[in-house]
């Protein structure tokens, strides 16, 4: 055990690991890449799928069941399938991490509209509030926490899963555990999931900050109130 730790040290000291096409901080800003834009997708297409389930309470039931489909399709098989069609290039894997990060999107969207007060809305109502200042000035405000622990879910399981790319002979930190494997190099695979789960850990940090930062400072102190 302490030689193979030893080894996973050497690996990472090794200057040649950082430099190049192969380099450490190629495969990072490579990885970066796929998971940013994945997650950034997954948020466009299911963010307005939320907030409108959850606004008209229409269609909740249909949504989630569709999305717990979505996340019970397997990545591999995805990727597989895409790139059986469309040949030799990224798309396969945006779309799997992709159709994997809109399901977490979603639901917690459509949580974070039902937990608002009901008593809340019908105020906003009686003070003469159209459909869309209810949205955006009232509901979307307080079920921001939900929303953003949804992103910040389904950035972590991109991240995880992006690994995929190098399925496909493409590049990200998934490059080490593949060529690992192939080679029988234990301490190149290990140095890849350490970096992946590194990679996830910061992102999850830097998400949990911003998070809060953008939580209003209502919620934050009531939340404060209510574990003191």
């Amino acid at each position: 055990m302490l030689e193979l730790l030893r080894q996973i040290l050497a690996w990472f000291t090794d200057p040649a690991r950082w430099a190049g096409g192969d380099g450490l901080l190629a495969r990072l800003a490579e990885h970066l890449e796929y998971s940013a834009l994945s997650t950034v997708a997954a948020a466009l297409i299911a963010l307005p799928i939320g907030l409108a389930i959850g606004h008209t309470g229409r269609g909740a039931f249909l949504a989630i069941n569709a999305t717990g489909f979505g996340r019970a399709l397997p990545t591999v098989g995805v990727v597989t399938l895409v790139f059986l069609v469309s040949g030799l290039s990224l798309w396969p894997v945006y779309i799997a991490l992709v159709v994997l990060a809109v399901p977490a999107i979603v639901t917690n969207t459509y949580a974070g509209m039902a937990a608002v007060p009901p008593e809340l809305r019908d105020a906003a109502r009686g003070m003469g509030m159209t459909g869309w200042q209810r949205l955006w000035q009232v509901e979307v405000p307080v079920a921001v926490p939900l929303i953003l622990a949804g992103i910040r879910m389904a950035a972590i399981q991109v991240i995880a899963t992006a690994t995929m790319a190098a399925y496909v002979s493409f590049g990200g930190f998934g490059r080490y555990l593949f060529d690992g494997l192939a080679q029988r190099d234990l301490p190149q695979v290990l140095a890849g999931a350490i970096s992946v789960a590194v990679l996830a850990i910061a992102t999850d940090l830097l998400l949990a900050a911003l998070q809060r930062a953008l939580t209003p400072r209502g919620l934050r102190d009531t939340r404060k109130e209510a574990h003191a």
